[in-house]
């Protein structure tokens, strides 16, 4: 008998992928991608340039599994004039043996709360044990679970929150601040953001670095997780030098990481300064913080297998929970 196809809309989502599932859905997702559990074709990318707008598909298969996914991303840079979302996007899961449609869901939710896990895993692997001290650049959806998975996995006590809208960064502190019980403050300057900071989460679309690599404290981790284009830049090239720089898919960061393509293109780095994915630190291939001291990067662009897992978590859960609704 056919599975039925279920649709799982936003709230559906945010109720069976809870962050501390998710994290540990992106756990399974590195683990599989390092070790070669994983087809993954590059991002393809479509414009419609008289519309100012781009979609982007991105197809996973996966071996471990048995599935296979596809999430279909649109964003369109009028959008907000018309009263419509910046970026729509639709996850599809199949069954990897016989081909048949399992879900569609919430593209959106899915991404956010898995980018914000995939940053909670980097933490946890790379940020020092005693940090509580946090600052976000940025003060939309994606800035929101960055500090909500930062918060799964360090005793935070603090947050600082910079967003070039500071209507929007107050917003922020204070639905952060109801929603996880710590104090979450908007940050005047950049500086003042990072100054104090143990862990930085940048989540903006900025094409130039969001703060001053002097302005880094000693031994802070960053989560870079808003640049995904060749174009674009959030972290400083000396804060890239000089960093322990680990991505979450070594060839889909050079070919679409900013924050690493400019240093690569000025002969800055060279590819061996990218040595590391976040998989194999997972696999026990190479270590995790080495020293209080150092800096580390954690650049992710979002790949495939992370929409995969957490879209295979959600259904899970959803069905346990007989969340959505049967399509038939």
């Amino acid at each position: 008998m056919k599975t039925p196809l279920l649709y799982l809309s936003a709230a559906d989502v945010r109720r069976a992928l809870p962050m501390s599932a998710a994290i540990e859905a992106m756990r399974d997702a590195f683990r599989q991608l390092s070790g070669g559990q994983v087809t993954l074709p590059m991002r393809e990318r479509l414009d419609a340039p008289g519309e100012h707008g781009v979609a982007l598909v991105m197809p996973c298969h996966s071996i471990a599994q048995k599935l296979f996914s596809v999430k279909f991303v649109t964003v369109f840079h009028e959008n907000p004039r018309r009263g419509l979302p910046l970026i729509q996007s639709l996850v599809i899961l199949a069954d990897g043996a016989t081909g048949e449609h399992l879900a569609v869901m919430d593209g959106a939710a899915v991404t956010a709360i898995r980018t914000g896990a995939a940053s909670g895993v980097a933490t946890d692997l790379l940020a020092r044990p005693e940090a509580a001290v946090v600052a976000v650049f940025g003060a939309g959806v994606q800035a929101r679970t960055q500090l909500e998975a930062v918060c799964c996995v360090r005793a935070i006590h603090r947050a600082f929150v910079y967003d070039a809208d500071p209507t929007a960064a107050e917003r922020f502190a204070t639905e952060m601040t109801r929603q996880l019980g710590l104090p979450v403050e908007r940050a005047g300057t950049a500086a003042k953001t990072v100054k104090d900071a143990d862990v930085i989460c940048t989540a903006t679309t900025s094409i130039t670095p969001v703060f001053e690599d002097h302005h880094l404290p000693p031994g802070a981790h960053i989560n870079g997780v808003g640049s995904y284009r060749p174009d674009m830049a959030e972290i400083p090239s000396a804060t890239v030098c000089r960093a322990r720089v680990v991505v979450d898919h070594r060839a889909s960061a050079l070919e679409e990481a900013g924050d690493l393509i400019g240093p690569l293109s000025q002969g800055l780095i060279q590819q061996s300064h990218i040595g590391t994915e976040l998989g194999e630190i997972l696999l026990g291939r190479s270590p995790g913080r080495r020293s209080a001291s150092e800096v580390t990067l954690f650049k992710s662009v979002g790949v495939a297998i992370q929409d995969l897992c957490a879209a295979a978590r959600t259904l899970e859960n959803a069905r346990r929970l007989e969340l959505g609704v049967q399509l038939s």
